[in-house]
């Protein structure tokens, strides 16, 4: 799969975003394991046993890859984030996939570095390019899916003059993660690329991500479902999805999922509004208890 992200873009020859934090976390809990069995301090011993001159610096080069991973997750999590950055650029340059896709994140949010969408683009690349091909059951493979992911929207949207747009092949790659790794965030982006002109496969992608949990994709699917129902049960399944996306909404989404959900609410008809509200109790039930005893609560 990686040579099918060969590109000709001037200076890019050969090379082609939360589940994913949590796998990244974890490194914390490895490093502060190994540090109990004596090896997270590598300060203070040299990793050939013997005692480290304690007046000498050891840096990232004096690691493992795998060390140097584990001490970058470490360095991120307490706040280090420029000796995080050290650590992270050694393994990554060193094979670690995790780190690379850790550099893109950084580089991509401007977390604890200046944004740069290109450094970001190139850390995704060194991802793909060298795990492209993995199985969707390895241990990294969330950051795999994720690093296709990122450059999928790096590749449909651009980057200045140095990254041209390329809507094709934002789909192919969206389509590579969506179908091959099963990433619900690749699901939910090739939907919003059919969501204009193909409403069926729309359906299926977004689909496909919402049972997955996808708040995004719940809403979109709730959309596209109400737009083309030609019965009050098929826009009421629409409004449902609306309705569920919107319960389970976060900050960052909330706004444009409640003004969907107020738009195709207003256009709805009484019987779909209660037909909706019937089916969004029963998902939530079965599949947020927490949540449905919570809306059950407000409405006493």
């Amino acid at each position: 799969m990686s040579s099918l992200l060969q590109m000709n873009d001037s200076g890019y020859q050969g090379v082609i975003q939360t589940a994913y934090g949590r796998g990244f976390a974890r490194l914390v809990a490895v490093c502060m394991l190994v540090s109990c069995i004596g090896l997270g301090d590598y300060r203070a011993q040299a990793f050939d046993g013997t005692p480290a001159d304690p007046d000498t610096e050891i840096g990232p080069q004096d690691l493992s890859p795998s060390e140097a991973l584990r001490a970058g997750a470490r360095q991120y999590y307490s706040g280090d984030k420029e000796a995080a950055l050290n650590s992270l650029r050694y393994a990554a340059d060193h094979g670690q996939s995790m780190a690379a896709w850790k550099l893109g994140e950084m580089y991509a949010h401007g977390d604890g570095v200046q944004e740069d969408d290109l450094k970001a683009f190139e850390y995704y690349s060194q991802v793909v390019r060298e795990h492209g091909d993995d199985s969707p059951t390895d241990p990294d493979a969330p950051f795999v899916a994720s690093a296709f992911v990122a450059l999928g929207n790096y590749y449909r949207d651009g980057i200045g003059e140095r990254v041209t747009a390329n809507p094709a092949r934002a789909k192919q790659i969206f389509t590579h993660a969506a179908s091959y790794f099963g990433d619900a965030d690749a699901q939910f982006e090739l939907g919003r690329m059919y969501q204009g002109s193909n409403a069926r496969m729309a359906v299926r992608w977004f689909n496909l991500a919402a049972i997955k949990g996808h708040v995004g994709a719940q809403a979109r699917l709730g959309e596209t479902l109400f737009t083309i129902g030609q019965s009050d049960s098929r826009k009421a399944r629409g409004l449902m999805w609306l309705s569920v996306a919107l319960e389970q909404a976060s900050a960052n989404n909330e706004a444009w999922i409640r003004n969907l959900h107020e738009k195709y609410f207003g256009l709805a008809s009484e019987l779909v509004r209660a037909q909706s509200r019937d089916m969004s109790s029963k998902w939530l039930s079965n599949n947020r208890p927490e949540l449905y005893a919570a809306q059950q609560t407000t409405t006493e």
